[in-house]
C-alpha cells in the first residue's frame, strides 16, 4: 500500500495567505478561533474608521477574495475544508458582528458574545450550518457553513437588543 504525496503548500501565493488568514490557520490548534480572533481587529477597524456600509463593503470584498483564494487553495492541495482554511470563519464572524455594530457599537461584552455565539454555532453545527458543511461541495461549502453560522449569531444578538436587553 502506497501512502499519499505530502501536500505542497504554496507559502508565497497570495491566495495561501489569504486562505489561511496571514497565519491564522497555521495554529497547530484550535486554527478556526484563532482565525475568528484573528478577524475582529480588521473588522472593528473597517467599521471604526468607514461605518456600517464600509463593513458591508469590507464583508463583501472579503467573502469573494476569501471563496476564490478557497477554491485555489483546494485545488493546489487537492483537499477539501481544509482546517487551514480560516477565511471562511473571519466571513461568518464578520457577519456575526454586525448587528453588534448597528445596535450596540463597539461595546467589547457584544463582540466577545458574538464571538462566542458565532464559534459555539460553527463547531456544534445544527442546522442549516450542517445542511452547508455535509451538503454543499468545494469551496461554497467551505464558506456557507461559516455564513449560516454567523447569520445564526448575527440573529440571536438581534433578538437580544429587540427583546430589552440591549
Amino acid at each position: 500500500m502506497t501512502e499519499p504525496a505530502p501536500v505542497k503548500y504554496e507559502y508565497k501565493k497570495p491566495y495561501f495567505w489569504i486562505a489561511v488568514w496571514f497565519g491564522c490557520g497555521l495554529s497547530p490548534k484550535a486554527p478556526g478561533t484563532v482565525g475568528s480572533l484573528g478577524s475582529i481587529p480588521l473588522v472593528v477597524i473597517v467599521y471604526l474608521y468607514g461605518g456600517l456600509i464600509a463593513s458591508l463593503i469590507g464583508l463583501t470584498l472579503v467573502a469573494i477574495i476569501g471563496y476564490l483564494a478557497s477554491v485555489r487553495f483546494e485545488q493546489a492541495t487537492d483537499t477539501h475544508d481544509s482546517k487551514m482554511i480560516v477565511v471562511d470563519e473571519v466571513v461568518g464572524q464578520w457577519i456575526a458582528l454586525l448587528p453588534v455594530f448597528y445596535f450596540f457599537g463597539t461595546s467589547a461584552l457584544m463582540i466577545t458574545v458574538a464571538f462566542g455565539l458565532f464559534r459555539f454555532f460553527d463547531v456544534l453545527k445544527p442546522w442549516p450550518v450542517s445542511y452547508f458543511d455535509k451538503e454543499v461541495g468545494g469551496a461554497a461549502g467551505v464558506m456557507l457553513d461559516d455564513v449560516a453560522a454567523g447569520i445564526l449569531a448575527a440573529t440571536l444578538i438581534t433578538g437580544a437588543y429587540y427583546a430589552g436587553l440591549g
